[in-house]
């Protein structure tokens, strides 16, 4: 733990989220994220995190980047998922098709483009919300991206899309507006409207071989996706940790007392958490993960509550993180949630 502490790009999230991200945290929820602060996660390096160093990656241990987002994600979750969206473009690229990772990985693992993800919608297959259909030199992609996030800030994204026989393409794109892509109006969330989410519209988006990132049959995909949900994601110890701050800086005993007792209670569920993805393999002990999940949740919607408790009227004023802070850790119990999340969530609430 001491040697992640210390990593630098740990110290550069720190120094990210004090002088960017935290002061500027409520102005994002409101308004936006910016493409100043864009900037600055970019210069700091942290987009190069799970990088190859081969290609200018920091190529960190899995621990350091688990920090790292919960670090940005207590500051400014609506930055935080932007730049979320980044890390798996880099790792499918990493082992991708050599052309487009020729193109793409090294602006990529540098932090000079930053990435987004349009594939989510894969996992209602054997619905096709996105067809993709081969034609001469390239791919043909039409339907619909329903949820796109960081429209506007980020340069480049992965889309998926499926075929009629149970292929699945992932592509490179630029992210804009060009023949056969076009995006709709903002999505207005009730938390992190300021991540810039919209939904992308395709109708006949030709891309050409070189684009192509990876090609698998949807099963082998789909055997590979499935467990990755089960586990706990970092920005719920980052949420439930920053509103535990906020009970220590309140100056009043009883707040305090609550957040020494939670603290210790989240620090046993992150402990138990990433022993489960450090130790054991992706595909085992999928109830354990799904039950720590689910305990994490419950931590961190008792953090974000004890500190609107704390914090009183005031709490619901719009200047004041803790009401931010709780409607971000409702966004983390859907975002990326799947039919095994769901029902773990709900019978656990039924106990």
């Amino acid at each position: 733990m001491t040697a992640t502490l210390d990593h630098p790009l740990v110290t550069a999230a720190r120094r990210l989220a004090d002088d960017v991200l935290s002061p500027a945290a409520e102005a994002h929820d409101r308004e936006g994220v910016t493409p100043a602060a864009i900037d600055s996660v970019k210069a700091s390096g942290v987009l190069g995190v799970s990088a190859p160093a081969a290609y200018g990656g920091a190529e960190a241990p899995a621990a350091v980047g688990r920090e790292i987002a919960e670090i940005l994600a207590g500051a400014c979750c609506s930055t935080f998922f932007v730049q979320a969206q980044h890390h798996t473009p880099v790792r499918m690229l990493a082992e991708g098709e050599e052309a487009i990772r020729r193109r793409w990985l090294r602006p990529l693992s540098e932090g000079t483009l930053l990435a987004g993800i349009a594939f989510s919608h894969l996992r209602a297959y054997p619905e096709l919300p996105v067809r993709a259909t081969r034609v001469a030199g390239g791919w043909r992609f039409d339907g619909r991206v329903p949820w796109y996030t960081g429209w506007g800030l980020n340069d480049v994204f992965l889309l998926g899309g499926a075929t009629e026989d149970g292929e699945v393409v992932f592509a490179g794109v630029a992210a804009r507006e060009q023949p056969g892509l076009t995006a709709t109006d903002p999505l207005q969330l009730a938390a992190l409207t300021g991540a810039r989410t919209v939904g992308l519209l395709l109708d006949g988006l030709v891309l050409p071989d070189e684009a192509v990132v990876v090609r698998l049959p949807y099963e082998r995909w789909a055997t590979e996706d499935r467990p990755k949900n089960t586990n706990t994601n970092p920005a719920v110890f980052g949420v439930a940790r920053a509103a535990l701050d906020l009970l220590d800086a309140s100056g009043d005993g009883e707040a305090k007392e609550t957040a020494g007792v939670l603290r210790e209670r989240l620090a046993a569920a992150r402990r138990d958490a990433y022993a489960l993805v450090d130790e054991v393999p992706p595909a085992e002990r999928l109830d354990d993960r799904l039950a720590v999940k689910v305990r994490a949740y419950d931590l961190m919607r008792a953090a974000t509550t004890a500190a609107i408790a704390a914090g009183g009227g005031r709490a619901f004023g719009l200047s004041h993180p803790a009401q931010r802070l709780a409607r971000e850790g409702l966004f983390l119990v859907v975002q990326g949630q799947t039919r095994e999340v769901r029902t773990a969530h709900l019978e656990a609430l039924r106990s």
